[in-house]
């Protein structure tokens, strides 16, 4: 009896443990949970929503992003609009990219409040706001969906590829915004 319960024990303190190991590595190699603070995402994501990132996904244009704030010793969560040797303008609210305007979807609900006369987005060019006319290589340009109140690219210039801690997957949390982020 003794020994059935010792092996029990034994038993489950190893299937803890190989839990535990892989929990850890997936959270340090494969993906992270991590929660929006500040509302420069409004209205793709909201302050407080929980988000899961991918660490191993490839960046690519629109995606949203977390990474180490290069302004402070926080992670801001924005999209990327700008890969490295990309030019980025903003012209009368429309973006262009290599010179070719883009439409940008997930600003539509933000437009539509807007009167006729007044933009979004204020005109910029990569040289007026970052100093350079090409997103350099191992970097990124980032802007947040809320541009009228967002601490962005424009304003602190471009991230490093390395700074990036994952790429938004999933929202887990307010229940009824579970899903892809747009």
């Amino acid at each position: 009896m003794h020994n059935t319960l010792k092996n029990e024990v034994i038993s489950w303190l190893k299937t803890i443990l190989v839990a535990l190991i892989i929990v850890v590595v997936c959270r340090h190699f494969l993906i992270t949970p991590s929660i929006v603070e500040g509302e420069s995402m409004m209205p793709t994501l909201h302050d407080g929503d929980r988000i899961i990132l991918s660490k191993i996904s490839k960046i690519q244009r629109f995606d949203e992003i977390a990474f180490q704030a290069p302004d402070s010793e926080d992670a801001y969560v924005k999209r990327v609009i700008g890969l490295p040797g990309d030019t980025v303008e903003m012209k009368e609210d429309i973006l262009y990219i290599n010179d070719k305007p883009v439409e940008e979807p997930y600003l539509e609900e933000y437009k539509k409040r807007l009167s006729n006369s007044q933009y979004l987005t204020n005109d910029f060019t990569l040289q007026e706001v970052a100093g350079k006319s090409t997103v350099p290589e191992d970097s990124l340009f980032v802007l947040g969906d809320n541009r009228l109140d967002s601490k962005d690219s424009r304003y602190f210039g471009f991230i490093t590829e390395e700074s990036v801690i994952g790429d938004v997957k999933l929202r887990i949390w307010p229940l009824q915004g579970i899903g892809i982020p747009n």
